[in-house]
């Protein structure tokens, strides 16, 4: 059952405007900070986009059981199933696997989690009432938390250390029909499985001595060990290790053939292009995936660089909300309006960045793009430009007698629309 706590700070206006300064010096760094994320990041998507290209036009699809040294130094695509002879063992637990690829051990404790619920009041003069509730509850975890830095450690302790921590160990050699993969390749075959503990494992590690770990009893539980007194009732401190392999696999790969073994190859755009896909998948299939993932990057990290800005920016408008803050309405809508203008800022900033970058590299698409941004410019500039009121001037209201005509004379004036002319009229 979760367990809370409760605490209630207070911060002067004077106090909250020195932390808005020290906060927008941070705003200001990740602020300047994004643009050259944002402009490597489109260098980054063109080389990644010419290199992907490149390899599509010159790559060779050759048998995986076969090597001909015509394709040596060649782009190469091949599918077939991985294999290795060599046995991968955990010596600590007399875990051992024939024939794998990887061999993980997961460990997790059982421990105090902690976690936090921030609110915050803004009060009358411009200072702020924060309560934040802390509620702590027992769980399963891989990593070790430092019950020290709890708000309130008493009654919530963890062990100062995992007895025993999580380990992988890798085959060095494997092999692809008659061709060894590079390292890079096995490093990407993550298809782990679970690697399930028999009774007849568990029966020869207690043969060999092991049968606690730092002082509890080391038991079978579903097809894992459980370091602890009753699996049904854990306590803080206890541990559940379970052990997972890769296995051999059907894959296909995209690489470069040197002698028997396939290594990086190195395009004339710059780029290196290294491709890895489980199951049997075509050449051009394994391009489009790449290009695909290409641009998912390539919009995620442009995401990061634009949060950046926004985050900034923010930062920075906080120091004129703290100002304000005095009266927390008026903070409020400042805190708003800010929020809004340093969202269109930067996206126009992000869009600006982008443009230069693509100008630098791709000048076409960079140029539409510095439009777009320019046009968003121009209009958050004329929408955030006080608007002048416009004044009626209504003439004065003119002496009738000096529209009545003049005797003997022909004369036309205008007066609402109308035209008058002289008339001459007899007199008797």
């Amino acid at each position: 059952m979760a367990e809370s706590y409760t605490k209630t700070t207070y911060q002067s206006w004077g106090d909250r405007i020195k932390d808005s300064f020290r906060g927008a010096i941070v705003g200001l760094i990740l602020f300047v900070g994004a643009f050259p994320v944002l402009f490597w990041n489109e260098g980054r998507a063109v080389l990644r986009t010419q290199t992907l290209e490149e390899g599509e036009k010159v790559v060779l699809s050759i048998e995986a059981d076969e090597i001909d040294w015509l394709y040596d130094d060649k782009l190469v695509h091949l599918t077939g199933k991985t294999a290795t002879n060599e046995t991968l063992s955990d010596d600590k637990f007399n875990v051992a696997v024939k024939n794998a690829i990887k061999l993980r051990r997961v460990v997790e404790m059982y421990q105090w989690q902690e976690e936090s619920h921030i609110e915050t009041r803004e009060q009358f003069g411009g200072g702020s009432e924060t309560i934040t509730t802390y509620t702590y509850f027992k769980q399963w975890s891989s990593i070790l938390n430092d019950s020290n830095k709890f708000q309130q450690p008493e009654g919530h302790q963890n062990p100062a250390y995992m007895p025993v921590k999580g380990e992988t160990f890798v085959a060095k050699k494997v092999k692809l029909g008659l061709f060894s993969l590079s390292k890079n390749l096995i490093n990407q075959m993550n298809n782990y499985q679970q690697l399930p503990i028999t009774p007849e494992i568990f029966a020869k590690m207690q043969e060999k001595g092991v049968t606690h770990l730092d002082g509890k009893e080391i038991q079978l539980k579903q097809a894992s060990f459980y370091i602890g007194n009753n699996p049904s009732f854990p306590e803080i401190g206890d541990l559940r290790i379970k052990f997972e392999w890769v296995k051999p696999e059907l894959i296909s790969v995209i690489a470069k053939q040197m002698g028997s073994k396939l290594m990086p190859y190195k395009t004339k755009a710059g780029g290196v292009i290294e491709l890895f896909e489980y199951g049997e998948v075509t050449a051009q299939e394994m391009f489009e995936h790449a290009k695909m993932e290409n641009i998912i990057i390539t919009w995620f990290l442009r995401i990061i660089g634009f949060i950046m800005m926004f985050i900034g920016l923010n930062l920075l408008f906080e120091v004129l909300r703290m100002l304000a803050a005095v009266v927390p309405t008026i903070g409020n809508i400042i805190g708003i309006l800010g929020g809004i203008f340093a969202f269109l800022v930067a996206l126009v900033f992000s869009l600006i960045t982008i443009a230069v970058a693509w100008l630098f590299y791709r000048p076409l698409l960079g140029l539409t793009i510095l439009v777009i941004a320019g046009s968003l410019l121009v209009l958050i500039l004329y929408f955030s430009k006080p608007k002048q009121s416009v004044k009626l001037q209504v003439p004065p209201q003119q002496d009738k007698t000096k529209l009545q005509p003049k005797e003997g004379k022909n004369d036309s004036s205008t007066d609402g629309g109308s035209i008058f002319s002289d008339i001459d009229v007899p007199i008797k």
